[in-house]
């Protein structure tokens, strides 16, 4: 997944922008992978597979219109517009920088996202949730380093984590090629949450699974 990758000079990873563009690409067709596992709804290991020429099916079979990157900032900016005008006489409003945070990622627009998130964070650095958003965010915007960073700084405030264990185990296989930190990550999900639902559970063991298939080949 980071075939081609350039190393950022503050030692994160980050990616070419055409990539990034594929990235958001596939996350709009498959849904975000790296997430929330309480409400993952498809296979996370979407995110690993080409998609450079995939595009939504249109009724007919006609191929439908992809917006570009662009044309999706002005869709975010235009939504975000009456919370942002409440932001200039309450700039430390978390509950108003975690919704425009929550705008510019629903449309991909990753580094305006985590800015967001981080001014919230500013205010509530122990809100384990949002900085679990800010660190895909990060993640899906090349900085492989810093969205697991953030989710290490989460597991500081709550070791357990299910959701933050579960990212840097994603974002470690995927992101870094590193199988044995994943496993690991994983491990510790399944140890520490013992509560975990059947499904769920079979969801982290698949990809146990497949990240050793993976790692011996």
């Amino acid at each position: 997944m980071t075939n081609g990758a350039t190393t950022h000079p503050t030692g994160g990873s980050a990616w070419p922008d055409k990539q990034v563009y594929t990235m958001a690409v596939i996350c709009i067709v498959v849904g975000l992978a790296v997430g929330y596992l309480f409400r993952a709804s498809q296979s996370p290991t979407a995110v690993a597979q080409p998609a450079a020429n995939v595009r939504p099916a249109a009724p007919g079979g006609m191929g439908a219109h992809m917006p570009s990157l662009e044309e999706m900032k002005k869709m975010a900016d235009k939504k975000a517009e009456p919370l942002l005008a409440k932001l200039k006489s309450d700039p430390n409003n978390g509950d108003l920088l975690i919704q425009v945070g929550k705008i510019y990622k629903s449309t991909h627009q990753f580094k305006d996202a985590a800015g967001y998130y981080d001014k919230a964070l500013q205010a509530d650095p122990k809100n384990v949730a949002i900085r679990t958003e800010m660190a895909s965010c990060l993640y899906y915007n090349g900085d492989v380093d810093g969205a697991i960073s953030q989710l290490q700084q989460s597991l500081r405030y709550d070791p357990t984590d299910a959701n933050s264990l579960f990212n840097i185990g994603m974002i470690k296989w995927q992101g870094k090629q590193d199988t044995n930190g994943a496993l690991a990550a994983w491990q510790e999900l399944l140890r520490s949450n013992p509560q975990l639902s059947a499904d769920r559970k079979a969801t982290v063991q698949k990809l146990m699974t497949e990240a050793k298939m993976q790692g011996k080949s």
